[in-house]
């Protein structure tokens, strides 16, 4: 599992920094036509590949989930902070929000037919994550869909960076090297967006999106 002084430690800065989060960024996808574009082409694919619910991890306040369940999606939100999902269910509550680890998910094997993972894997430590693409694996259905947002290294020799994220560190990642370990998870990658900072972006860092399927039926 993650290792657990990370975890609270990005969990008390979250809290921390909860209600000033979910006021930046509530309105975020109003002005960003590419994100809402990516998340349309997950939707239809989720939808293509016979539905089923999809799990948003790492939601924070939730505007993200409530989007998805807009793009006619059957959504949840998980995090690891009590107090984003007390905003997230103060906001939104018709959906359903839960408390949980992206290391350790309360959800039974294959029954996801999405997962959406934007930018909640920045805070974890690199030799954690393929416990937590291993989850990602284990909750998606066959056919099941990912979609997996972060920000990019800008040296393939080094394949993650940390760079210093406002609320707690954070790792940027070579986008084929994590499309790699992705796959050694059992998720072929199906597509990526790259977007390039604009001059307006407080870090000049690439943006990834990445697209990936787990085996078995249907298809993107």
């Amino acid at each position: 599992m993650v290792e657990h002084d990370v975890l609270s430690a990005t969990r008390e800065a979250y809290d921390a920094a909860a209600s000033l989060y979910a006021q930046l960024f509530r309105d975020t996808l109003r002005d960003s036509p590419l994100d809402r574009a990516f998340l349309g082409a997950f939707a239809e694919v989720v939808s293509a590949g016979g539905g089923g619910q999809v799990a948003d991890l790492g939601c924070g306040p939730g505007h993200i989930t409530a989007y998805l369940d807009e793009l006619g999606l059957t959504a949840f939100g998980v995090d690891t902070s009590p107090a984003m999902i007390e905003l997230a269910r103060q906001a939104y509550p018709g959906l359903r929000f839960d408390m949980g680890s992206m290391a350790a998910l309360n959800i039974a094997n294959g029954v996801l037919g999405g997962v959406l993972s934007r930018w909640s894997i920045i805070h974890t430590p690199p030799r954690e994550l393929p416990v937590i693409l291993a989850e990602f694996h284990r909750v998606l259905a066959p056919g099941g869909h990912l979609l997996i947002c972060f920000s990019a290294s800008d040296d393939p020799s080094h394949p993650t960076q940390v760079f210093d994220h406002t609320v707690a560190p954070a790792y940027r990642w070579w986008p084929d090297h994590l499309s790699a370990m992705l796959r050694e998870s059992g998720l072929a990658e199906v597509a990526r967006m790259i977007r390039e900072p604009q001059p307006t972006d407080r870090r000049q860092f690439q943006e990834i999106q990445l697209l990936a399927r787990k085996a078995g039926a249907g298809a993107a």
